[in-house]
């Protein structure tokens, strides 16, 4: 069965990442401006298509990988690219498989990666670049100062989504305290989150690409970390229907950027029923605002919600009707009660505001 194309990319791109041994021979290769094509493995597969050369099984360093990179030919690795098992190989991919590379280097990396399923890199001394070849094609290795110019930009935009993520975050909350929650309310949070999702996603790339290079840029992305998996897990729990499948947030992950943008659809895919409309009223059970207080174990928020009937209820109650609840003793229940305050607070504020 053929790797996954996305799994595979990623697993070799940190191999190519700056502060890795490849990426340390194949810059020698690219400042001696010699050129080079490395197979990163060796199969039944790789030796079937090739041919001449000599076999080393010699351990890899990247000083090793430059000197051998100046005959003429391939190397060759092995599947852990702890060894150069062989030097100055010749590669005879089949010439039928379609190809859109010219070079001639280029084409036989091509060719051989879709053949074997065993990623390839090209080092081209005219060009002055690096290329990853994988079964679907070529990845350029871009220099990191190229990477961390593109991770600037995304940085900047995950910074803006991230704040519009958390006030309509605090626009809902205020809205369940007022029990004025709409469909729409609650999709264009659960489209949001999708948003900071993907860019997040692609922040860790450029971070897995960047290797050594992209530390700054990893503590910056973990700054912007506002548990958003949590938040979604919350707000499937608050708004699932009870006599129909669970909303599923995580459904938005496969779907095109073009259609996150549209509410309705959103509504749909996350399996808010195909009845709704944005405007209907939804009633929330709780759970996102009881996280909100500190120190409440997840487990007596259920026996709270479960007691009371929902958030309205439990706003309402008293001390002592919070005592009744298995767990909450007085000082517990004074600490809920702080906290419900404190939320309804907020709440009433964000509404003035």
């Amino acid at each position: 069965m053929s790797p996954d194309p996305d799994v595979q990319l990623r697993r070799f791109r940190a191999l190519v990442a700056p502060g890795t041994p490849l990426r340390d021979g194949l810059e020698r290769v690219l400042r001696g401006r010699t050129g080079a094509l490395v197979v990163l493995g060796s199969n039944r597969a790789v030796e079937q298509v090739s041919t001449g050369g000599f076999s080393l099984d010699t351990p890899f360093t990247p000083m090793a990988l430059r000197e051998l990179s100046k005959m003429d030919g391939a190397v060759v690795l092995s599947s852990d690219l702890s060894r150069i098992v062989a030097a100055g190989v010749q590669l005879m991919p089949d010439a039928r498989i379609e190809t859109l590379e010219t070079g001639t280097r280029h084409r036989t990396a091509d060719r051989v990666a879709r053949q074997t399923e065993v990623p390839a890199v090209t080092v081209s001394a005219s060009m002055a670049t690096i290329a990853l070849f994988l079964s679907d094609g070529r990845h350029p290795v871009e220099p990191s100062q190229v990477i961390l110019g593109q991770a600037g930009q995304a940085l900047q935009t995950l910074e803006r989504y991230s704040e519009r993520l958390w006030t309509l975050l605090t626009q809902l909350s205020s809205l369940e305290v007022q029990d004025q929650v709409t469909v729409k309310d609650v999709v264009l949070v659960m489209q949001r989150l999708e948003m900071v999702r993907r860019l997040q996603q692609e922040l860790d790339d450029y971070v897995l690409s960047l290797g050594t290079d992209g530390r700054l840029l990893e503590l910056q992305v973990r700054e912007l970390d506002g548990s958003a998996s949590e938040v979604a897990a919350l707000l499937e729990r608050d708004y699932s229907s009870a006599d129909g499948p669970p909303l599923q947030v995580a459904a938005l992950h496969d779907i095109p950027t073009a259609e996150l943008l549209e509410p309705l659809t959103v509504a749909r895919v996350v399996g808010f029923s195909t009845e709704d409309h944005l405007d209907r009223r939804l009633t929330p059970r709780g759970f996102r605002q009881l996280a909100q207080i500190q120190r409440l174990p997840g487990a007596l928020g259920e026996r709270l919600l479960e007691h009371f009937g929902g958030l309205q209820a439990l706003f309402s109650a008293s001390k002592a009707e919070l005592q009744e609840v298995e767990g909450v003793g007085e000082q517990r229940a004074r600490m809920i009660r702080d906290g419900l305050i404190r939320v309804a607070e907020a709440a009433y504020t964000e509404r003035l505001g």
